[in-house]
């Protein structure tokens, strides 16, 4: 028997300029160490989308969404290692003076940045996860890093 797909609330937090919150994965994170990512995490049984967004935005960036709203689906399927995801996709606002890196086993550094000038490496679901963003939330276009 097959076992069953997991369901992932993807998060791509920004701030009222449009800059996007992204963190660097440290060498304890599950995969691809050293890459740029959005925030993520399983929902867990019972939880609504926006518990599960809320309680893992505070997680890894100790802070409180001030807006959560769903920007797209994505079916991830994974050779290396083997995994099946269901990711629903948010966009998060939050307060850049509220964040910090709160599971500093998994994330070794945050940056903010525009739509430009996103860092790299980046995480392989990374552009993908950004397309929707982007279709949801064009942002300003000045390569910038703040």
């Amino acid at each position: 028997m097959q076992p069953s797909p997991a369901v992932s609330c993807v998060f791509v937090c920004k701030d009222a300029t449009g800059r996007i919150l992204l963190a660097r994965r440290s060498a304890g994170a599950r995969d691809e160490p050293g890459t740029w990512d959005t925030g993520a995490g399983a929902l867990e049984h019972g939880e609504t989308f926006d518990q599960a967004v809320t309680r893992e935005v505070r997680e890894e960036y100790t802070a409180t969404p001030l807006s959560i709203s769903t920007i797209g689906v994505r079916n991830i399927l994974r050779g290396d290692p083997v995994s099946h995801w269901v990711a629903v996709v948010f966009a998060v606002e939050v307060d850049p003076s509220e964040v910090a890196i709160g599971e500093p086993h998994k994330f070794d550094t945050l940056g903010w940045f525009t739509p430009a000038g996103l860092p790299y490496p980046q995480h392989s679901q990374l552009p993908e996860t950004l397309a929707l963003f982007r279709d949801q939330h064009p942002g300003p276009s000045h390569p910038e890093e703040t």
